[in-house]
């Protein structure tokens, strides 16, 4: 039995599905299709993030995502528009009807967070917060979280492990990237990693080809490849005007962008289905 006792295959045959509530029917992430997340990175202002959000809520989108709060490199980017980020979410799950994800950084955050949005989001960053891990397995939210820029796979099932152990089954896996020599690229996406977890663990794994890749043009074959190595779904990124957003505007997808890819990656599922 390996240390993941919880998260390991050998503990659950099955894979694990899990239910996100939604207006216009329930999100199901694990059942064989593929669930797309996408948004901006940014909760920038409110008549933007509305704006992006009516924008692609037609265009096969499952789940919307956008940062209230950021973690940045530097204290002196944009981190977010905090609880009133939140608040803009929560409007925007109302007038489009799609669950909403964001990223909680604080203990201290998370009522807040739980109480606006459908679900959690766990960064790289924070990966290894045993802390927040921890507190966030006491919630009863379904948690997205993200591989560390710098973790082993075995390290990412045992932070995993740490909120399934606190009482919180609802855990999706997000391969976005490890740090790598390669500099042509911001990270290096672990394609191998999704059909490793897949074959390791029963919980559902998705892949964020936007923060694995920061370059726009490589967030469309990567996403195809990620649904070809058994990916559950991916998070990606979408702005109306990126080279004008607040942060991650090179990876971000305009619309237009998403919209195809969209279409292709429904192909793809019906292939897979087939």
């Amino acid at each position: 039995m390996p240390a993941y006792k919880k998260t390991a295959r050998q503990e659950q045959l099955g894979n694990t599905q899990i239910r996100i509530p939604a207006r216009n029917g329930d999100i199901t992430i694990g059942a064989g299709n593929c669930t797309i997340i996408a948004g901006p990175c940014s909760v920038e202002s409110r008549d933007k993030y509305l704006e992006v959000a009516m924008l692609i809520k037609d265009m096969g989108v499952d789940i919307l995502r956008g940062g209230a709060y950021k973690p940045r490199t530097s204290p002196y980017s944009f981190a977010g528009l905090e609880e009133e980020g939140l608040k803009i979410l929560a409007e925007a799950r109302d007038l489009t009807g799609l669950p909403v994800v964001t990223e909680v950084m604080d203990p201290r955050e998370l009522d807040k967070v739980t109480y606006y949005c459908d679900m959690i989001q766990i960064g790289s960053r924070n990966m290894q917060n045993f802390a927040l891990l921890k507190e966030v397995g006491r919630a009863q939210k379904p948690v997205v979280l993200k591989r560390g820029l710098a973790a082993t796979v075995e390290e990412w099932l045992l932070a995993c492990e740490y909120i399934l152990n606190a009482g919180n089954e609802k855990v999706i896996l997000c391969e976005r990237g490890i740090r790598t020599f390669e500099k042509m690229m911001r990270n290096t996406v672990d394609i191998a990693a999704v059909a490793l977890v897949k074959e390791l663990s029963h919980l559902p794994v998705l892949v964020d080809p936007s923060h694995g890749t920061g370059i726009r043009s490589l967030v469309a074959p990567v996403s195809r490849a990620a649904i070809a190595a058994g990916a559950d779904g991916l998070m990606i990124e979408v702005h109306q005007n990126p080279d004008q957003a607040l942060s991650d505007g090179e990876q971000s997808l305009t619309p237009e962008m998403f919209s195809s890819l969209a279409k292709d990656i429904r192909k793809i599922e019906q292939l897979k289905v087939s």
